[in-house]
């Protein structure tokens, strides 16, 4: 059996590494080349200890659009500003291009608020498909796939389905959601250090989280006639003194006559024949029954008041590179759990 040959640009940092990883165990992928500036002419396999050569080394990542003829498909794990620049050179050679960062998620006027740049290839914004199967779809072959925030892959997993079933209102809606310390990317300030980071619980870039939009997209997109207004998200993301693990902790207004029973049954019904999404009791989305997977558990509960929907996802799989793979098998029509379905969670 042929194996698509696949590039991993911005192998070294966590999400790029969880991938090289993967595409290494996948029956039906080859690792064509990985890049990193920090490891560039050093062994993959001895620094991720794959299945791979020892000969096989890391090039640099101003090498990776030179080597695109010798893969047939890439992710990007990279900043939003470099894979800005990337992207386009492997969609105009016809690669299959699954981006993990932000830089295909928004509309180009969106750019210089939440990202700091004005964004160049606004034509792409267009043909990028948002990839989250269980919400928007089968991302059609040849595609660019812009791989959603690990942020935004909870909230919109336990949001979605109920707004789109007209049980929670448009307005009004919070994300309270925490994250590992590996949702940051890999940080050398004193911030991120273990003295910093262990025994505290902290909120960064308040208000102006560049996944606020992202998630109020996403939500607009399931949106249906006679559902007023546009979408109002509050959103906090914390900082949780664990390596990798999200957990998102949903509010909204519940519509007239929603009760726990309704939305549980509406998760339950929106993801019954999903291979990765499990509708549970709110209290059962744990950090711990999904860490080591591409499992999402999802839940909700709701009273008069409010309704509260939680979704526990692994950051580094379901919320980047296990995702990744998952569009991967989906471009190419195979089934979505290749790759992905002897994966095991890492605590009991």
């Amino acid at each position: 059996m042929s194996k698509l040959r696949v590039a991993i640009v911005g192998a070294s940092g966590y999400s790029g590494s969880v991938a090289v990883r993967l595409v290494a165990a996948h029956e039906r992928l080859a690792l064509a080349f990985a890049t990193s500036d920090k490891l560039a002419g050093e062994s993959v396999g001895k620094h991720l200890g794959t299945r791979l050569d020892d000969k096989q080394v890391f090039f640099p990542n101003s090498a990776a659009v030179d080597r695109a003829e010798d893969c047939e498909a890439v992710i990007l794990a990279t900043a939003a500003d470099v894979s800005m620049r990337v992207a386009p050179d492997f969609a105009a050679r016809g690669k299959q291009v699954v981006d993990l960062s932000g830089a295909f998620r928004l509309d180009a006027a969106a750019y210089p608020r939440w990202y700091g740049f004005e964004h160049t290839a606004p034509s792409l914004l267009d043909r990028a498909h948002y990839g989250l199967p269980e919400l928007f779809g089968l991302p059609p072959g040849g595609s660019l796939v812009a791989n959603p925030g690990c942020y935004p892959t909870a909230a919109l997993l336990a949001l979605a389905p109920l707004l789109r079933g007209k049980l929670i209102e448009t307005q009004g809606i919070v994300v309270d959601a925490k994250s590992g310390v590996t949702g940051a990317g890999r940080q050398g300030g004193e911030a991120y250090s273990f003295a910093e980071v262990d025994d505290d619980l902290r909120a960064y870039r308040v208000l102006t989280h560049q996944h606020t939009p992202e998630i109020a997209r996403g939500l607009s997109k399931v949106v249906e006639d006679g559902q007023s207004g546009e979408i109002g998200v509050t959103f906090t993301a914390h900082l949780l003194p664990i390596k990798r693990g999200l957990l998102a902790t949903c509010y909204a207004r519940p519509r007239a006559g929603v009760d726990s029973r309704r939305v549980a049954d509406c998760l339950a019904e929106a993801y019954a024949r999903t291979a990765f999404v499990r509708a549970v009791p709110p209290e059962e989305a744990m950090i711990k029954r999904v860490v080591g997977t591409n499992l999402a558990y999802v839940g909700a509960s709701a009273n008069a008041d409010v309704v509260v929907a939680i979704a526990a996802i692994d950051n580094l799989l379901k919320g980047a590179a296990g995702q990744a793979i998952q569009n991967l098998n989906a471009m190419n029509r195979w089934p979505e759990t290749t790759g992905l379905d002897c994966l095991q969670r890492v605590s009991p």
